[in-house]
């Protein structure tokens, strides 16, 4: 049976989303929402099966609505998402999903006493070169995550209402916590305002987790170049994913560092006496694993489709979105605190 599916919010993303979900078997695009006649009359041509309406709260008491996609301002998040979750709909809310984690727990426990499903567009969670990523790191075959890095630059569209820690930002959060599966423990951020006072523009954010793995990210609206990369360094391999390359999303490098013990030994016998540890460099192959060339939005589009019909769980969901706001809560006040270093309580605590 097919899910029937009001997008709403028309402006740059909420499109995208139209598209895919318009395209997808298992969904009916039944309705298009937004104050702008002129966003409605534009995209009720393009999906002509689709009404549209001004209305969302009307929208929200039809009961042959299943699942509200929300594609609004960052600020209408909480409140536009909690309307859907108390009228019973399914909801997918773009990221972040809430702009504090008292909002986003509101959410979350909303989805919850409903019984509904609460998911966050992690867009990049659901890149098929991030889940060969997260697959290596939970074999093993990376050895101990040592520490990350992300940049994502560019000279872009600049915002007034969120700067670049929450526009950006939040891609790299929902994927160091995807891929290392650890809790933060404290962030540090600092940043500045060029283009408009307190919107910063460029964001440097450290998070360091349990057990001694440290991640930084270099956020930047106002750059030359156009970069969206990330490394994750192990103990035994590090990898590189490269979402601006076509064909070379993931790079593998078989280099690090080997710990032996040295001491006077026969050859092929363990020595005698040791003379303490040292470190050798080791420099091996490498190589570009074969990533599939799949659109991560449809991906995303139909697992919050499948989360709906019972075949899976989702991977953002809004504990998942509740964690990386929290995050991104921490990191704005060290940067109101001028890079302060600022505590994490674990997000799954109670209120």
């Amino acid at each position: 049976m097919s899910t029937n599916v009001a997008v709403v919010g028309l402006g740059y993303w909420g499109p995208n989303l139209a598209r895919n979900f318009n395209r997808l078997p298992g969904a009916e695009l039944r309705w298009l929402c937004d104050l702008s006649e002129d966003l409605r009359r534009q995209y009720g041509e393009l999906f002509p099966r689709a009404t549209v309406t001004d209305d969302y709260d009307a929208l929200l008491e039809r009961d042959d609505l299943d699942a509200v996609v929300l594609a609004t301002p960052v600020p209408t998040h909480h409140v536009l998402a909690a309307k859907a979750l108390r009228a019973g709909k399914h909801v997918f809310v773009e990221k972040p999903l809430a702009l504090t984690a008292a909002d986003a727990r509101e959410l979350a426990e909303l989805a919850e006493e409903h019984d509904r499903v609460l998911f966050v567009g992690h867009l990049l969670v659901y890149h098929p070169a991030v889940e060969r990523m997260r697959a290596m790191i939970e074999s093993g075959e990376l050895g101990d995550v040592l520490y990350a890095y992300s940049h994502r630059l560019n000279l872009g569209q600049f915002r007034r209402d969120e700067n670049a820690l929450w526009s950006l930002g939040v891609h790299d959060v929902a994927m160091l916590m995807h891929l290392t599966g650890l809790e933060p423990v404290e962030v540090t951020a600092s940043g500045e305002s060029y283009l408009h006072d307190g919107v910063e523009d460029v964001v440097f954010g450290t998070i360091r987790f349990a057990g001694g793995t440290m991640a930084h990210i270099h956020l930047s609206w106002l750059d030359p170049h156009k970069v969206r990369r990330l490394t994750v360094v192990g103990s035994s391999k590090m990898v590189v994913f490269d979402d601006m390359q076509a064909d070379r999303k993931l790079t593998v490098y078989d280099k690090g560092f080997t710990r032996e013990q040295g001491g006077d030994a026969t050859p092929g016998q363990a020595p005698a006496r040791s003379y303490g540890e040292y470190i050798t460099k080791r420099e091996g192959d490498i190589w570009i694993p074969r990533v599939p060339n799949d659109e991560p939005l449809r991906l995303e589009c139909q697992r919050f489709l499948d989360c709906i019909s019972g075949e899976a769980d989702p991977r953002s969901d809004g504990r998942d979105g509740l964690r990386v706001v929290s995050v991104l809560e921490g990191m704005q006040q060290s940067l109101e605190q001028g890079g302060g270093v600022v505590p994490l309580v674990p997000a799954t605590a109670s209120s």
